[in-house]
């Protein structure tokens, strides 16, 4: 059972619909009772970092989740703002992270007569940096569909798994070595590049 935490900013339903593509059986809940239960969980995200932190701390998620992430080491994936909340601090907003994984969120920054466009969109090559089972038996070529203005950085290679390019070179899954995994673009809207991944994931 996968766990996909309803905290009020998250695209839910086609996330649930992936896993269920696949054969995978999840519950979409925001009671904190049902997610301290959790086996594995996933964190969503849509919208701005502050926000999405703010609903995170007045609802109680965040003794919960890291209780569940780094004390009972379940597995967990973010993805898209979700990933970012796995940071220690976004520039998009004052707030702090989750902190699970050290890294930074920036913001895209391009010159004029670069003429790239923010946000970020659309779909993009990734290639492996760290083996990982999450990650494991990709179809060829994986590219994966994103939408983004900010992206992660993380301190070490060590805790990145894939990387792409837009403008410059940027963390796409990142983790900590563990048990938790953060992906920037959207799984959901991925095709069979997303489902192998939430496929890897549902068998970790």
């Amino acid at each position: 059972m996968i766990t996909i935490v309803d905290y009020g900013m998250g695209n839910l339903g086609s996330v649930a619909n992936m896993f269920k593509k696949i054969g995978a059986t999840t519950e979409i809940t925001g009671d904190l009772e049902r997610i301290k239960n959790a086996e594995k969980i996933l964190l969503p995200g849509v919208g701005a970092f502050d926000a999405a932190i703010k609903r995170i701390d007045e609802g109680g998620f965040r003794s919960v989740l890291n209780q569940k992430a780094l004390e009972d080491k379940i597995p967990v994936l973010g993805i898209c703002l979700g990933m970012q909340l796995l940071t220690r601090k976004s520039e998009e907003g004052e707030l702090a992270g989750l902190g699970w994984i050290p890294a930074d969120t920036l913001k895209f920054s391009f010159k004029r007569e670069e003429n790239l466009k923010v946000p970020h969109m659309g779909w993009n090559r990734v290639y492996e940096v760290n083996s990982s089972r999450i990650i494991q038996n990709m179809p060829e070529e994986p590219r994966f569909y994103f939408v983004h203005s900010y992206f992660v950085r993380a301190d070490k290679d060590d805790n990145v798994l894939m990387r792409t390019h837009f403008g410059h070179d940027f963390d796409a899954v990142i983790t900590n070595g563990s048990n938790i995994f953060g992906a920037q673009f959207h799984p959901e809207k991925s095709h069979k590049f997303g489902m192998k991944l939430f496929e890897n994931f549902a068998k970790l």
